[in-house]
């Protein structure tokens, strides 16, 4: 039997475990809820694949927990497949926003971001197994804080890749093309401290917080290169107590975004030196690069022209982009490994209401995971 013959069968089968797996609410910061839902997709693996024949839960404290999976192969060495459960999509959205498909399109919360994703990678081990193919050790990683960064996570998607032949991360695609390049985030704060006074009985004797908190943002804002792909967003700012009194402390939160690792020292030295014009007023940066870029390496290229050949197999073309969004990817290629993402789903609206996923692609995506993974055997 093809490929594309057996996902296509494969398909009510795969739309019943995505309906299973976006009802269970996953929201990161839902502790009690992403237990749930990490013991409920470990049924679901098992049930499909059998028992693993060596798993790990990590303890992720109060972040969800990180479970490793592995399958043996017929071929030696090890592919890395990369899930996150989480989603941004607080518990009880579904009352709202149920499981639906409607046409040729799946929606719920989580659908797009990345439920199908990881429907997929556990369907493209059960599709070579029952088609008898050749296939190195499958790993799975399921992560539950990639939303937030994947503070708890991190060190063990890196352990984990370390001896992979590649890594593949079934985030979703853009418009079915793979990512092979994604901008590196920094999260950071900037606080403010002034001199607070009345803001009409003395007005000279304050030394407003706010008003430096401006030229601070000023600074930030024009620190951004769209010819160097740097972005750099105030997207939260805080500080006051009354719109008489001078204020005497600010904040800022600050969303940094690079596609190449050399701009991170840059910024990094913008934030140090951050100063406001008034002596009397202090300013404090803190805060982390939260995700490094996903830089194309030489064996990430490698892995998409192999990904592209067995596309070409199929009869379509595989397309790739660079995105400014980061995924735990970005780990991996910063490490110089194999990686290959937006393995996942076609569809649209990821963290908006309208996310969806178009059904007649789910079998084509579930395809090209099989096809690639046996090609690395």
């Amino acid at each position: 039997m093809l490929i594309t013959d057996w996902t296509r069968q494969a398909l009510p089968s795969m739309l019943d475990d995505l309906r299973a797996v976006v009802e269970l609410e996953t929201h990161s910061y839902d502790k009690a809820m992403l237990v749930k839902g990490l013991r409920a997709i470990r049924a679901r693996v098992v049930g499909h694949l059998g028992t693993p024949d060596d798993e790990i839960l990590h303890e992720g404290g109060q972040h969800g927990d990180v479970l490793e999976l592995t399958y043996r192969g017929t071929a030696p060495g090890t592919v890395l497949m990369l899930s996150h459960y989480d989603t941004v999509w607080p518990t009880g959205t579904l009352t709202s926003w149920p499981f639906a498909i409607m046409d040729d399109k799946v929606t719920g919360p989580g659908v797009f971001d990345m439920k199908t994703g990881l429907v997929q990678a556990v369907w493209a081990l059960r599709g070579l197994r029952e088609l008898g193919l050749p296939h190195p050790s499958v790993r799975f990683l399921f992560n539950g804080d990639e939303e937030i960064g994947s503070p708890a996570s991190r060190e063990f998607i890196e352990a984990a890749s370390e001896d992979a032949l590649a890594t593949l991360v079934f985030e979703a695609s853009l418009d079915g093309a793979v990512k092979t390049a994604r901008k590196g985030v920094g999260l950071f704060n900037v606080t403010v401290t002034g001199v607070e006074a009345h803001a009409g009985l003395d007005p000279y004797a304050g030394a407003n917080a706010i008003h430096a908190l401006a030229e601070i943002v000023t600074t930030l804002a024009g620190a951004g290169s769209r010819e160097r792909g740097t972005t750099v967003n105030v997207g939260l700012i805080n500080g006051g107590t009354g719109r008489n009194v001078a204020a005497g402390r600010a904040t800022c939160g600050v969303d940094v975004r690079v596609g190449d690792p050399a701009e991170m020292a840059r910024i990094d030295e913008v934030f140090a030196g951050l100063r406001a014009s008034d002596p009397r007023v202090t300013v404090a940066a803190t805060g982390e690069w939260n995700r490094p870029p996903m830089v194309p390496n030489a064996p990430s290229q490698r892995l998409f022209k192999e990904a592209q050949a067995v596309a070409s197999g199929f009869g379509w073309q595989l397309e790739e982009t660079a995105v400014g969004g980061a995924s735990d990817g970005n780990f991996v290629s910063a490490l110089g490994r194999p990686v290959l993402d937006g393995l996942g789903a076609v569809g649209d609206g990821a963290h908006a209401r309208h996310e969806h996923v178009l059904v007649e692609h789910i079998p084509e995506r579930t395809a090209l995971a099989i096809g690639l993974i046996t090609a690395l055997a």
